[in-house]
């Protein structure tokens, strides 16, 4: 079991992703930062499509955006305060 042995490969070939048969040390630090980033970035894009969002026709009721969309903030801030 364990499919074969490992076969020889060419030296010489270069690859994007490592080669055959990698195993980076620090893969944990990279696995790390790279899911970092994913946040980071997700949460900008989210943010920023929260501040973008802008609805003509509202909604007969509760949906999930109205919850962090700046149009919805804004009216609750208005309407709660007065």
């Amino acid at each position: 079991m364990g499919g074969g042995a490992r076969y020889p490969y060419p030296k010489a070939v270069w690859t994007p992703a490592g080669g055959w048969w990698t195993r980076p040390s620090n893969w944990r630090a990279n696995t790390a930062i790279a899911f970092a980033g994913i946040i980071g970035a997700t949460y900008g894009v989210w943010s920023f499509s929260a501040d973008k969002e802008w609805r003509y026709v509202q909604p007969d009721r509760q949906i999930p955006s109205m919850k962090w969309a700046k149009q919805y903030k804004d009216q609750n801030e208005t309407s709660s305060s007065a």
